[in-house]
């Protein structure tokens, strides 16, 4: 059986010695410490559905991370008042505790995306898919070192997850090795497929989905052995998980409103005359507001409409998602619960609809479709540029080459963090890095990138337009 006690360990890689005030938790200083870093300020120029827009109203993944830590606080406060009650939790601050995992875990949840989102992350994986096969990789492999199975696998399955705990612990550099030195708590949490990448569970499974690198297997087993997250998700990430999903099924829907891709009357309707049985309530109330809307002559009514739904919607699902939790809880406390909240609860039906919705009227846009072919042009060339550099150079003494300039493009963080020993001192040289080392640099550079950054550096180094 999981342990409450272990599963909120407040305990970081690296010890910490500030004392907290009697308000604030380690997990308050979790969100503290990355609400001002240039990671999760990244998130504001990466795309949820929509890349590279100029409006101010579609959702970016900075303004989504911050819906889905509302409504996973919102969620973690009515499971923890249930826990109290159950004398699981001895008082209120152990409750508050578990909204504020819950809400840093949600604020982080998308920090290691790739530019373009989610589609980012399958083009790197068959760039490397590709890639393995040539006589590049052969050669490459002769002159820096075979890749493990596990190594291997990181690259043909990238999971921007991964990366997420990956800066957390390492890329998102203050003073050593240890990152932002994030609790092992929040790490576990944020650790939706505690296995790695050659784990069977990962390979067995239709969407290939794991939760960290080779790079971070140490990592891994110390919070593993502390937070008894061996084989089995953390409780508190089926909450964020759920807090996810019920933000982008109908937020994504809205954006595309908005953007008029969509006809909301007729999509309304549909979802009117399918779920009204269900919930007589809320449409009741739905209609009412419609009909007020358009007696008032209200400009952008579609829009006023699906915000109206959005809200009511979001309370079905919050509703179904805590008492899913409730039911399940004997079998998530003991690791063998299946699924996720929402799939397991009564509110299945209407999330895979909305799911459905979005699937077929949003996500194949024409111009959702025509900026992820940008994204994936841009991505591929920008890592057959920067792999076949880091492979070709010794040194960085020089930048008389191509591949030698290419190489001192790379963020210097990143070049550190690659070169840092055990103890935390830049002690390996880069002509000594392995070729995991050396293809992590890339990827690392690359799923940092902002979808604009990575278009613009992509220009430049085409010779489309002047740095």
């Amino acid at each position: 059986m999981l342990d409450w006690d272990n599963l909120l360990l407040g305990e970081r890689q690296r010890k910490s010695e500030s004392k907290s005030l009697p308000h604030r938790n380690e997990f308050d200083k979790d969100y503290e410490r990355i609400i001002y870093s240039s990671s999760l300020r990244r998130l504001q120029d990466k795309a949820q559905v929509f890349p590279l827009q100029n409006n101010d109203f579609t959702r970016t993944r900075l303004t989504h991370s911050l819906e889905v830590a509302s409504l996973g606080r919102s969620l973690a406060w009515n499971i923890g008042e249930w826990l109290i009650k159950k004398e699981v939790f001895k008082d209120l601050a152990k409750a508050k505790e578990l909204a504020s995992l819950v809400e840093v875990s949600c604020l982080v949840h998308d920090l290691g995306n790739p530019p373009f989102g989610h589609y980012g992350e399958d083009v790197i994986r068959k760039w490397f898919e590709d890639w393995f096969k040539s006589k590049t990789f052969k050669s490459a492999s002769e002159r820096f070192g075979e890749l493990t199975e596990q190594q291997k696998d990181d690259f043909l399955y990238f999971e921007g997850n991964a990366q997420a705990i990956r800066i957390l612990s390492k890329l998102q550099f203050l003073n050593d090795e240890y990152g932002a030195n994030f609790t092992l708590a929040t790490l576990g949490t944020l650790m939706k497929y505690p296995w790695a990448s050659n784990d069977e569970k990962n390979k067995s499974r239709k969407k290939k989905k794991f939760g960290y690198f080779y790079s971070e297997n140490e990592l891994f087993e110390e919070i593993k052995s502390k937070i008894g997250i061996d084989g089995c998700r953390h409780p508190a990430t089926y909450i964020l998980e759920a807090a996810d999903d019920i933000a982008y099924l109908t937020a994504d829907i809205e954006d595309a409103v908005k953007k008029k891709v969509v006809d909301w009357d007729k999509i309304y309707k549909t979802l009117k005359h399918e779920f009204e049985d269900l919930y007589p309530k809320e449409f009741s109330k739905l209609e009412e507001l419609r009909k007020k809307a358009l007696l008032n002559e209200v400009p952008d009514r579609d829009l006023i409409n699906v915000q109206n739904f959005k809200v009511y919607i979001q309370g079905i699902l919050i509703f179904a998602v805590v008492n899913s939790f409730k039911d399940n809880y004997d079998s998530i406390m003991a690791g063998t619960f299946e699924g996720d909240l929402l799939s397991n609860s009564t509110a299945r039906t209407l999330s895979e609809k909305l799911s459905n919705v979005a699937f077929e009227h949003v996500f194949s846009d024409k111009e959702v479709l025509t900026l992820e072919l940008v994204g994936d042009r841009v991505i591929s060339d920008l890592l057959n540029l920067f792999i076949n550099a880091v492979i070709s150079v010794d040194g960085l003494t020089k930048t008389k080459t191509k591949h030698e300039k290419l190489v001192h493009l790379i963020s210097e963080n990143f070049r550190h963090i690659q070169r840092v020993s055990k103890k935390g001192e830049p002690t390996v040289e880069f002509k000594d890095l392995t070729l995991y080392n050396r293809l992590q640099l890339v990827t690392d550079f690359i799923s940092g990138m902002t979808d604009g950054y990575a278009v613009n550096l992509h220009q430049e180094l085409l010779g489309v337009k002047l740095p």
